[in-house]
């Protein structure tokens, strides 16, 4: 979701370095209609300082002499993988920025823009807040914070226990409420008061345990029943178990209540005073009563401005939230190093780009040698054997490209998975298991995988997306039988007793009598790169060959596959499917299953929760334009509008020699 642009620019005169160094802030400011100025400000020029950094006071005496309204910027509540003061080395700008015109959101001395939305927003729009509740349940499922470079798959602590939240000596906020290392003693005091014999455990702030800023608590605090959490821990696997959460003005105190917890507060943050927590030190014009949803909305939905690295503009908290989504969900794969077995060598490039992003993948195909590197292994899944049997499997996602992977053209989505492989019904893989949650979607999720369905159908978006044109058909019913690589490996693992496109459209045939039948070969057997030919006319009414498949979808009736996608994508534009195999999408329901469907396949999910699982869930997805990790949305709308790389005369050349090999591969078996 797109942000529009402001109606007119101003010039913000700015007296801190970091304005002129950090393009992200430069940017961002730019889109929310501020221009960046040096010197003293004329008439109708504002005056920008950085919160309330050592040199804001700069600004403030400037604003203060020449009359010009100040404001006040800060990065927002969702930050990056790392810290700020960490960004040089990680090299993450912000995704938002908080600008306000009436003070700081966390200095209770007057009202911020933040305290007037709270206090005076309506904040009852039900499609809002319907938005806030989907974005917690969001933010909690995908274990995201201000800095999300952290394993979320880490174990929680015994419950029973109660957080205590520390904070960076010399904080703003802190500052702000009055706050000193006094406060915090009290505050731990209180804690181990209010709940006689259970654990106490003291999070560190992400800075304080990277080096880069002391703390208010110290070692010295810690004793048998008090510790100190210096590990970075997913806040919401931390307040899991909590039966209390004390905090001075940390963040964390504020998606402690969207954790469900009612956080005591020993500062005056922003989120105090809207009766969801218990405040020691009450702001006593704070006199409403919100739910989460509303300060959700106000704080995350309303507040803000987020940018969008993808499409360079201002957009949602939705959109930001995916952006960060995707980034943490590489790092929190890839930061370890991954090394790799049978990956081919043209594909090691592409490879590099995505897993090895954050530390440099190594490619070895021994598995002893693999496995001894003590490194995540993963295997090119067609490529696997007994002795990779602990290897995650990887293969090409399901929107890959413009162009086919036999033409060597780089995939902008791949899979992983660590239980099996999609197309290997033999033994269940992750992709089963989402699809078997799916089966239930929240609101949010419902509405984003039919926006996804939408988006494919509108753009006539298939794997390849290789275009060409429609055949001429005859009035009455059609049928499509889909043709595949008879040695792929979908077809040796899941395709049953029908096992090569002949005996496909003999069954379609027989089935179908009187129905136009159209055959569709597979586009890397028409290239000539694979196996699968034969002469398709003595059965078939219609062989469509060189033709748009996402177009010829939408002249049918049904589908016959053995285990193609092409029938996953038929499902997304309603058209009835019949599987001889059991490809990843048969036995939910939603196919007419002619083959031995894996009976574990119990779940009843609809189209929009096998979308979800299928397209949303499973891949990841690269950005060709960006270089980063991005979601699902991003790639269809690289594939709709052609914005893609496309190979070089040196692919095509290494393509055809591909093939050349393949055709003569049986001489020397």
């Amino acid at each position: 979701m797109h942000v529009a642009g402001p109606e007119k620019v101003r010039r913000l005169c700015v007296y801190n370095g970091g304005f002129l160094t950090q393009r992200r802030v430069r940017r961002i400011l730019q889109l929310a209609g501020y221009k960046i100025a040096l010197g003293l400000p004329r008439e109708g020029d504002l005056v920008g300082v950085w919160g309330n950094s050592p040199t804001a006071h700069r600004g403030e005496s400037i604003a203060a002499k020449h009359g010009a309204p100040l404001v006040r910027i800060e990065d927002a509540w969702l930050r990056s993988l790392f810290p700020g003061r960490a960004s040089g080395r990680a090299g993450d700008p912000p995704l938002g920025l908080l600008i306000d015109y009436s003070g700081l959101h966390f200095d209770p001395a007057q009202p911020s823009d933040l305290e007037k939305i709270l206090r005076d927003d309506p904040l009852d729009d039900t499609a809002l807040l319907n938005r806030a509740r989907g974005c917690i349940a969001r933010l909690q499922e995908a274990h995201l914070t201000k800095y999300t470079a952290f394993d979320a798959t880490r174990a929680p602590l015994t419950p029973g226990y109660v957080v205590v939240i520390d904070q960076t000596f010399g904080d703003a906020s802190v500052r702000a409420s009055g706050a000193d290392r006094n406060r915090f003693l009290e505050m731990l005091f209180v804690a181990q008061e209010e709940h006689p014999g259970a654990p106490i455990v003291i999070k560190t702030h992400p800075e304080t345990a990277q080096g880069f800023r002391q703390g208010y608590f110290t070692a010295a605090d810690c004793n048998d029943r008090i510790t100190m959490m210096d590990d970075a821990i997913s806040p919401w696997t931390l307040f899991e178990g909590a039966i209390g959460v004390y905090t001075v003005s940390s963040q964390l105190g504020f998606e402690a209540i969207f954790a469900g917890h009612k956080p005591r507060v020993f500062g005056q943050p922003f989120y105090a005073g809207w009766g969801l927590t218990t405040d020691e030190f009450p702001v006593q014009r704070r006199q409403r009563s919100l739910t989460r949803a509303q300060l959700f909305a106000g704080a995350m939905l309303l507040y803000p401005k987020w940018y969008d690295p993808y499409r360079d503009c201002l957009c949602s908290a939705e959109t930001a939230i995916e952006t960060l989504a995707a980034q943490t969900r590489a790092w929190r794969a890839d930061h370890l190093s991954w090394v790799a077995s049978g990956m081919r060598l043209w594909k090691r490039a592409p490879l590099q780009k995505v897993f090895g992003r954050h530390k440099r993948m190594v490619f070895q195909d021994d598995p002893a040698r693999a496995r001894a590197t003590g490194r995540p292994w993963m295997v090119w899944a067609g490529k696997a054997q007994v002795g990779h049997g602990d290897a995650v499997r990887v293969e090409d996602g399901f929107l890959r490209s413009r162009g086919l992977g036999a033409e060597l053209v780089p995939p902008l989505s791949l899979v992983t998975d660590d239980l099996g492989i999609y197309y290997d019904p033999s033994q269940p893989s992750r992709l089963e298991r989402l699809i078997a949650e799916r089966a239930s979607l929240r609101p949010d999720q419902r509405a984003r995988a039919e926006a996804l369905i939408r988006q494919l159908k509108d753009a006539a978006l298939s794997k390849y997306n290789l275009g060409g044109a429609l055949p001429e058909l005859p009035d009455g019913p059609c049928v499509l039988v889909v043709g595949q690589v008879e040695d792929d490996a979908s077809i040796r693992t899941g395709s049953g007793e029908i096992c090569t496109n002949r005996a496909l459209l003999e069954a379609a045939r027989a089935a179908h009598p009187e129905a136009t039948l159209i055959y569709k070969p597979h586009p890397d057997v028409e290239a000539g790169l694979r196996a699968g030919a034969f002469d398709a006319s003595d059965i078939a009414d219609v062989v469509a060959a060189q033709t748009d498949i996402a177009a010829l979808l939408g002249q049918v009736d049904r589908l016959w596959t053995m285990t193609s996608l092409t029938g996953f994508e038929a499902l997304v534009r309603g058209v009835p499917v019949t599987t001889t195999g059991a490809p990843f999408y048969a036995g939910w329901g939603l196919t007419d299953d002619r083959g031995d469907v894996p009976p574990r396949r119990r779940a009843l999910p609809d189209l929009a929760g096998l979308v979800h699982a299928t397209l949303i869930d499973y891949p990841r997805y690269f950005d060709p334009k960006s270089g980063l990790p991005c979601p699902v949305e991003v790639v269809t709308e690289r594939l709709a509008s052609g914005d893609v790389p496309h190979p070089g005369a040196l692919n095509r050349l290494a393509a055809k020699l591909q093939g050349v090999f393949a055709s003569y591969a049986h001489l020397w078996r």
